[in-house]
């Protein structure tokens, strides 16, 4: 097998990677998040952080150096108008992507600290919750929008 086919190879499993453990944490965050079990929330919150830190971090760096080596040994220019606005679109994912972190992190501590505690969740939990949906919409419309330009390569204008 050639190295461009393992680098390929390497590069959608790292996007299903990305974006599985992305939807999937999403997923089970939604949920737990609207069901009132503070133990539940507590521990699927830490787990969405841990997940987030070993498998969406790694593929997510690894996505951009992946698919720019591609583009290079497939003598792609990054100008060329799927790939550039497939670029476009994984950096509004990543400027969502980013924040995202950070709340569920908050996330986590609060149900953390409520959980130990006995306590209700903080107001600011709520809206963190709420923060972190509404950045989650546009990071996955986004990452669609990547499959898509990857699989089809259309010509989008020139």
């Amino acid at each position: 097998m050639s190295a461009y086919l393992i680098l390929k190879w390497l590069h959608v499993l790292s996007s299903v990677l990305l974006v599985g453990t992305g939807f999937g944490t999403a997923f089970y965050c939604f949920f737990v998040n609207r069901g009132g079990n503070l133990q539940a929330q507590a521990v699927v919150n830490r787990l969405v952080v841990r997940a987030d830190t070993w498998f969406t971090t790694p593929a997510a760096i690894f996505q951009p150096l992946s698919g720019i080596a591609l583009a290079h040994l497939a003598g792609w220019p990054l100008g060329t108008p799927w790939l550039a606005t497939s670029i476009a679109l994984f950096a509004l994912a990543g400027a969502c992507w980013l924040p995202v972190l950070w709340l569920q992190w908050r996330m986590a501590q609060m149900a953390e600290a409520a959980a130990a505690q006995g306590s209700a969740l903080p107001p600011a939990f709520a809206r963190c919750a709420r923060q972190w949906e509404l950045l989650g919409y546009p990071a996955f419309a986004a990452m669609l929008g990547v499959f898509y330009l990857m699989v089809a390569k259309p010509a989008l204008w020139g």
